[in-house]
């Protein structure tokens, strides 16, 4: 009895731990040569079943082809063929007797004895976690190793020569689909990419199509914020299948204009309105061409230059302005430090800025004027103008311009009330990065010598628009002159009461403006505040 109840634990320890190793096979070379052996008898066991019914199906064909022979001669003369008494028998026979052994053997299950091999087997089978521990393990050797996802498809890894093995359409969309599932948009990318390759070079897939692995190549592009790659691809995409009802949602038509904006007939611009370009419609943010001379950039420059040191940021909580540690610019810029409420120098904030006042120079308090002309802000509460010098890796991390709920001390220092809106002045162009990015809704605005951007931080009702959070990408050719006041005041009339619409002969338009548009026809204009809109074309406007 006790050696019974012995072997008894034996077996169930066995068992057990053959069952427990199930979800991690993939980190033991040691455990997955035992599932090729498993595989093997499996093979064994599928091979004895195609013979099975390969022996059922020449057994129907044969009776098939006897009975096709049989029926082409009795047809002929039905009559003549029964006279003979052998062939009235046979034909009772094989009607009562023979097709009912066919329909036996036609509905006889060949696979029983597969079946049950392979259900006993897959209580071993790796699980769904060791597969995608698997594909885990090949994107840290392809990231660890750098290695192209071509080399890796094609099996040319370094150092192998014997027991090379490719990677179909199908494998290289499952990796691309088990790194989706963890939100890694950029293995998702490369091997959806390999995937579509092979399948635009000729490989043929039976469950892999090119609209399934558009459909994800689009979107983690698009997740990591590169739009015009990901809207290439929406578009292949809806050129195999128009109907596809994302890929239709996901490319909208734009509603971006360009336009001649005077401010609701601004005196200043009644005649030489200025030149605004949508750049983004939520947030709406707008930037304004030409609005800043080279001689005035000089001059800002040139008073900034002596007092440039690391930037400096508001403390939420205390108000009072501390080295910034996150923006590397010129003075290193200050935030808001979230424990005690001062401006600290801010660590992710990667410049140098240097603080104008209005009083220091005429072009100071000229452009602050400017700025309340074409906003309708009062900038008598507006801070000084912030001026930012970003070198080579110049940056700033994604913050918001306004105090939120959590900081009501914000500000506090300056005397003035949260920022109403934000205007940003550009004083150089940059050969490569230093963009203005919104994360948040995925749009980038990139420098332009002489252009400023503008948007609200606020909603009309006070409440702070979180997807103006935004920050400043890293510079990597070039140097990056910028500077803005942050507008706290009050407006005169929001502009959301400020809409209308006309139609205006471009002959009416001021004739010192260039027009470089297809038509110079009559044009539909739409207009915010009395901002004459035209469509661009080829983003010209």
């Amino acid at each position: 009895m006790k050696s019974q109840h012995f072997w008894c634990v034996v077996v169930l320890s066995c068992l057990l731990s053959r069952s427990l190793a199930g979800n991690d096979f993939f980190t033991s070379i040691g455990q997955m040569t035992d599932l090729l052996f498993t595989e093997k008898d499996l093979v064994t066991s599928l091979k004895d079943y195609i013979r099975a019914e390969e022996s059922k199906l020449e057994q129907v064909k044969k009776w098939a082809e006897h009975l096709d022979v049989l029926t082409a001669t009795a047809t002929q003369d039905p009559e003549g063929f029964l006279g003979h008494p052998v062939n009235a028998f046979k034909l009772m026979k094989r009607l009562n007797t023979e097709w009912a052994e066919l329909e036996s053997l036609v509905l006889k299950d060949m696979s029983d004895g597969f079946i049950s091999n392979l259900t006993i087997q897959r209580q071993y089978f790796p699980s769904d976690e060791d597969q995608t521990g698997a594909a885990k393990a090949l994107l840290r050797l392809q990231d660890t190793y750098r290695l192209d996802t071509e080399i890796i498809s094609s099996g040319n890894l370094p150092g192998v020569t014997t027991y090379k093995s490719t990677l179909t359409v199908e494998d290289c969309y499952e990796l691309g689909k088990i790194a989706y599932s963890d939100a890694d948009y950029y293995h998702t990318e490369l091997w959806m990419a390999q995937a579509l390759k092979q399948l635009d070079k000729g490989e043929e897939s039976v469950t892999t199509d090119k609209v399934t692995v558009l459909d994800y190549l689009s979107y983690s592009i698009y997740q990591q914020g590169d739009l015009e790659r990901a809207l290439d691809f929406t578009k292949r995409l809806l050129k195999l299948d128009p109907e596809h009802q994302r890929a239709k949602g996901n490319l909208k038509q734009s509603r971006m204009f360009c336009r001649y904006f005077d401010n609701d007939r601004h005196p200043r611009y009644l005649l030489g309105p200025v030149k605004q370009e949508d750049e983004w419609d939520r947030p709406r943010i707008v930037r304004y061409h030409d609005i800043i001379s080279h001689s005035e950039i000089e001059k800002v420059k040139e008073l900034a230059k002596p007092r440039l040191r690391r930037a400096t940021i508001s403390n939420p909580i205390t108000g009072v302005l501390e080295t910034a540690h996150y923006r590397i610019s010129k003075r290193r810029a200050t935030v808001h430090d979230p424990q005690t409420g001062k401006l600290t120098t801010a660590q992710y904030r990667v410049s140098k800025s240097a603080w104008l006042a209005a009083y220091e120079h005429p072009v100071v308090d000229k452009i602050n004027q400017r700025i309340e002309d074409l906003t309708g802000l009062d900038v008598k509460t507006a801070e000084e103008l912030q001026v930012a010098n970003y070198g080579v890796g110049g940056q700033y991390e994604p913050h918001f311009d306004f105090g939120r709920k959590d900081e009501p001390d914000a500000f506090k220092e300056l005397g003035t009330g949260n920022r109403i809106a934000t205007w940003l002045f550009y004083m150089s162009d940059v050969s490569a990065g230093g963009a203005t990015v919104f994360p948040e809704v995925g749009a980038a605005v990139w420098p332009k010598k002489g252009s400023a951007v503008f948007w609200y931080n606020l909603f009309p009702s006070g409440e702070g628009d979180y997807s103006t959070r935004h920050a400043a990408c890293p510079v990597l050719v070039g140097n990056k002159w910028a500077f803005t006041p942050e507008n706290r005041a009050h407006r005169k009339a929001h502009p959301a009461a400020l809409s209308c619409r006309r139609t205006v002969p471009v002959a009416n338009l001021p004739p010192h403006f260039s027009l470089p548009f297809s038509s110079r026809s009559l044009l539909t204009a739409h207009y915010t505040g009395v901002a004459v809109l035209l469509d661009c074309v080829d983003g010209i406007c």
